[in-house]
């Protein structure tokens, strides 16, 4: 399965928030930014948008990626685990 997350050398500044204290509009919202940010589709397949956010939401769901929210720039990422901190 192809990944959609970005891969990033540097970790991620801020809070990791657990996406199922989100509520359902707020996860959707966000997933649907992500997927639709330049970059996180590398064009190998033609994925849907509906596609696209199953599968961020299965590497949710299975801890592989996770939500970081920077205060200072009031933004949110989906980044790799590895690459969170806090």
């Amino acid at each position: 399965m192809r990944k959609v997350i970005m891969n990033q050398k540097k970790k991620e500044q801020g809070i990791v928030v657990p996406h199922r204290q989100l509520s359902a509009g707020a996860l959707q919202g966000l997933l649907e930014e992500f997927v639709t940010r330049d970059g996180t589709d590398t064009g190998y397949t033609k994925l849907t948008l509906d596609e696209r956010v199953a599968q961020v939401r299965r590497q949710l769901d299975r801890g592989e990626v996770v939500i970081v929210y920077d205060a200072g720039t009031q933004t949110a990422n989906i980044v790799p685990r590895e690459d969170a901190t806090g």
